[in-house]
């Protein structure tokens, strides 16, 4: 707690990302919750809920190695900032779609905000290293996943309530005013000198392609980034489906419309909130040995969690798995990105991280598509099982990789 104190208070450019990072994520959710809580009151269809999902996850995709190479070839703040002042013109957009009775424009902003995104939040990834000392790279990465985590739980607790009681008009303005006040906390920090910030003019547009496929090829190079991306796929297989899952199980389910979806996200990011300080104290501690088992276990807790979470008939129970299983999926989330942070050179770090996302949100698209289709004719609580025995299989995996030495240390 001392090193994340000393890190806030003496670091001014890691405190502006910081806040950069709290205003904006909170107002993530404010879009989120909003968005949900209309489909479902306009539709109630699980396939709608499945659209603007996958509306938000296909550009995701699209945008990860036009983000990566754009990371590593430019000046990541201004890259950042873009992205920012991009977003709040997209998310003040959203209020158009208050009366619109289709959900096209849903669709369409939705893959606008989330085009956007990588940018900023690979970029953030990025820049760790150089607005850091070496000594500072851990909290740092505690912090930082911790706050998403914190902004998850109160973002959408709050998201939910305002949505119920003050309109999505509300909800979609926060949104768009988060991302202004982030990028003015972006535009205060300057990076290391091992970050591209080029003070001649920019060279000819590069080969993107081509740098996309050496970062890849850095990827393939080093088994424990492709033991990661494992484990990011195979945390996507069963999280896309739960993206969806919230929202029918705070509104179908339990009937507890914007509130219970808020509610079930909130308790998710608690849970997320208890993980990562439990990661913190492993990562700093743990030999690489002792991480690597450290990953199987909490996967082991957050697939069996998310499994009794769709079986629980009390709402209070359900919200007790639910944060649970955020506990494991927490710490080995803090876990894995503290390894890429150390190990991935400063010239690979944008695609690496891009990388990641996109591989992430390419299995959610699979996973939500499935999920809104089987939705029609299966219920959610057959549909949460299987999302949750995914996760133990990608622990199973994992843990056969690592018996087998598969995993060497870089």
């Amino acid at each position: 707690m001392a090193g994340v104190l000393a890190l806030v208070s003496r670091n001014p450019h890691y405190r502006n990302t910081w806040l950069a990072q709290i205003v904006s994520e909170t107002g993530d959710y404010f879009n989120n919750i909003a968005v949900f809580a209309l489909v479902m009151e306009k539709s109630g269809s699980g396939m709608v809920v499945s659209g603007v999902m996958l509306a938000r996850a296909i550009p995701a995709v699209l945008a990860g190695p036009v983000a990566g190479v754009t990371l590593d070839r430019f000046d990541r703040r201004r890259v950042m900032i873009a992205s920012d002042l991009v977003r709040a013109v997209v998310a003040a957009a959203f209020i158009w779609t208050i009366h619109q009775p289709r959900p096209w424009l849903l669709y369409v902003l939705s893959a606008g905000l989330m085009f956007a995104s990588p940018f900023f939040t690979s970029g953030r990834s990025a820049i760790l290293p150089s607005i850091t000392k070496s000594d500072e790279l851990d909290a740092a990465n505690s912090l930082t996943q911790t706050t998403s985590w914190a902004t998850a739980s109160a973002g959408a607790l709050l998201a939910g309530f305002s949505a119920a009681w003050f309109g999505y008009k509300a909800a979609f303005i926060i949104n768009a005013l988060s991302f202004v006040f982030s990028a003015c906390f972006i535009a205060r920090i300057r990076l290391g000198p091992t970050d591209p910030a080029p003070a001649t003019p920019a060279p000819p547009p590069p080969n993107w392609a081509l740098s996309y496929r050496e970062g890849l090829a850095y990827m393939r190079s080093v088994p424990l980034m492709m033991g990661i991306a494992l484990i990011t796929t195979g945390w996507a297989m069963g999280g896309g489906a739960a993206q969806i899952l919230f929202a029918l199980f705070g509104g179908q389910v339990f009937h507890r419309g914007a509130s219970g979806i808020g509610s079930i996200w909130g308790f998710a990011g608690i849970g997320l909130l208890i993980g990562g300080p439990i990661g913190h104290f492993t990562g700093r501690r743990a030999t690489f040995t002792a991480y690597k088992r450290t990953v199987t276990v909490s996967y082991l807790l957050h697939g069996a969690a998310y499994m009794l979470f769709s079986q629980a008939q009390s709402y209070g129970l359900a919200l007790m798995w639910m944060l649970l299983s955020r506990v494991g999926m927490a710490v080995t989330s803090i876990l894995n990105q503290l390894q890429l942070l150390r190990h991935t050179p400063n010239q690979f770090r944008g695609r690496v991280f891009a990388t990641m996302e996109s591989l992430r949100w390419s299995m959610m698209i699979i996973s939500m598509a499935i999920a809104g289709i089987v939705s029609q004719w299966v219920g959610p609580r057959t549909i949460g099982l299987v999302a949750g025995a995914l996760g133990l299989l990608t622990a199973v995996a994992w843990a056969l990789l690592d018996s087998t030495g598969r995993l060497p240390e870089p």
